[in-house]
C-alpha cells in the first residue's frame, strides 16, 4: 500500500510503501523527493544521508570559530554533526566551542596524536555514512558542502571528492590538487613553475583553471578538505598514523586509488583556506620532508628513496650556492635571507633530512 504526504510551505513529499515481509513482520520502505529547487536541486535521499564532519584543531580556536559558523550558516540540506578533536592545544582556549557551538561533540585529547590520528580518533566517535575532512583555517562562503555530498552521492564507485580552495584574497590554491609524488615531479616542485605552465601534466593541476564544472578525475586531494563514504575510508584502513603531519592526504589518497577507487575533483565546490593556522615555518619544513621520505619508503622501496635522497641533497646543494652567489652581488637578496626562517634556512634543513633522517615512523 503507498501513502503519500506533501508539505507545500517547504516542498517536501514523502511516498511510503508498506510491504508484507512475513507472517509477522512488515517493513517500511521510505522513498523521499526533496523538491525545493530554489535551494538544492539535489535530488533524492540526500536529506537523510548522515554527514561527519571531522575537524583536528591545534591552537586555532579563532580560525575554528569562523569555520563553524559557516559550516552551520551554509550547510542546509543536509543531516550532518561535527566532531572536533583538539590535540592537546597549549592555549587550552577550545571549551569556548561548547559554549558557542553546543551540537558540535568536543574531544580533548591529552597527547598530540598528529593529524592523521586525531582524525581517525574523530572517525571513532562519529557516526555518519559520509565523513568530511575539514581544516581548522578553512570557511564557506557558499554551500560548497552541500555541493559536494550531492555531487559523491551521484558516484557511487568514487574514492576522495575534492574542492577548489582558495586563499583568503580568493585566488586558487594549487595545493588543492596534485599528482602523487615521484622523484622528478618533487625536483621541479614549485609556485613559480606551476603558475607559470599550469597546463602541464607535471603538475597536476590544470582542473584548477579550467571553467568546468563537472567532477573531473585527479590523483591526489588536499587534506584541508576531503569527502569520502566511511565504508571507503575503513576498507583502506583509514589515515596511516605514521604520518604526524603533512603528507597523510596524499597517502589516503593513494591508498584508495591503490584499491581501485577514482579520486574526483569538483571546481564548482569552493572553500577559503587561509593556510599555516597552526604551523611554524621551520618545523613544518621539517615534518614535510620527513613525510615525503617516509612516503617513498612505503610504496617505492628503499632503492628508489636512496636515489630520491641523492637527487634532493644534490639539488639543495646547487641550490644554496645559487643562493650565496645571489647574496654576494645583489643587496636586496642579501637582506631576504636574515630574516627568520629565509630560502638558505629552508634548503639547508632539507640538505640536513636528506643527509641523517631516518625514513620512520614521525613524531611531535
Amino acid at each position: 500500500m503507498r501513502c503519500t504526504t506533501f508539505d507545500e510551505a517547504t516542498g517536501f513529499r514523502a511516498s511510503f510503501f508498506l510491504t508484507p515481509t512475513g507472517a509477522n513482520a512488515i517493513s517500511l520502505l521510505l522513498m523521499v523527493e526533496i523538491q525545493d529547487s530554489l535551494r538544492t536541486g539535489v535530488g533524492l535521499a540526500i536529506a537523510f544521508m548522515k554527514l561527519s564532519i571531522i575537524i583536528v584543531n591545534w591552537n586555532s580556536t579563532d580560525y575554528l570559530r569562523r569555520c563553524l559558523a559557516s559550516v552551520y550558516h551554509f550547510t542546509q540540506t543536509i543531516a550532518f554533526e561535527v566532531i572536533v578533536v583538539d590535540n592537546a592545544s597549549p592555549a587550552q582556549d577550545v571549551d569556548v566551542i561548547r559554549e558557542e557551538f553546543p551540537g558540535v561533540v568536543l574531544i580533548k585529547s591529552s597527547d598530540n596524536l598528529g593529524f592523521a590520528g586525531a582524525n581517525n580518533l574523530g572517525v571513532h566517535h562519529s557516526s555518519g555514512d559520509l565523513l568530511l575532512f575539514l581544516n581548522p583555517d578553512t570557511e564557506l562562503e557558499e554551500a560548497a558542502i552541500d555541493e559536494l555530498v550531492a555531487q559523491l552521492q551521484h558516484m557511487p564507485a568514487a574514492g576522495i571528492l575534492g574542492c577548489r580552495l582558495l586563499n583568503g584574497d580568493h585566488t586558487v590554491q594549487t595545493s588543492s590538487i596534485r599528482r602523487f609524488p615521484g622523484i622528478w615531479r618533487d625536483l621541479l616542485e614549485s609556485d613559480a613553475l606551476r603558475n607559470r605552465w599550469p597546463e602541464s601534466p607535471l603538475f597536476g593541476i590544470a582542473p584548477l583553471f579550467s571553467s568546468g564544472h563537472e567532477a573531473v578525475p585527479v590523483d591526489a586531494i588536499s587534506g584541508a578538505c576531503m569527502l569520502m563514504r566511511r565504508s571507503v575510508f575503513e576498507a583502506v584502513g583509514g589515515f596511516t598514523e605514521d604520518y604526524f603531519m603533512y603528507a597523510e592526504d596524499v597517502d589516503l589518497s593513494f591508498k584508495v586509488y591503490r584499491g581501485g577507487r577514482q579520486n574526483f575533483y569538483l571546481g564548482r565546490a569552493s572553500i577559503v583556506h587561509f593556510g599555516g593556522g597552526s604551523s611554524i615555518a621551520s618545523s613544518a619544513t621539517v615534518m614535510q620532508w620527513r613525510a615525503r621520505l617516509l612516503y617513498y619508503r612505503r610504496y617505492h622501496g628503499r632503492m628508489y628513496l636512496l636515489a630520491y635522497r641523492i637527487v634532493t641533497g644534490v639539488n639543495a646543494i646547487l641550490r644554496l650556492v645559487l643562493i650565496a652567489t645571489a647574496s654576494l652581488v645583489t643587496p636586496r637578496f642579501r637582506r631576504q635571507q636574515r630574516q627568520d626562517f629565509s630560502t638558505a634556512d629552508k634548503w639547508r634543513t632539507i640538505l640536513r633530512i636528506m643527509l641523517t633522517e631516518p625514513a620512520g615512523p614521525q613524531r611531535g
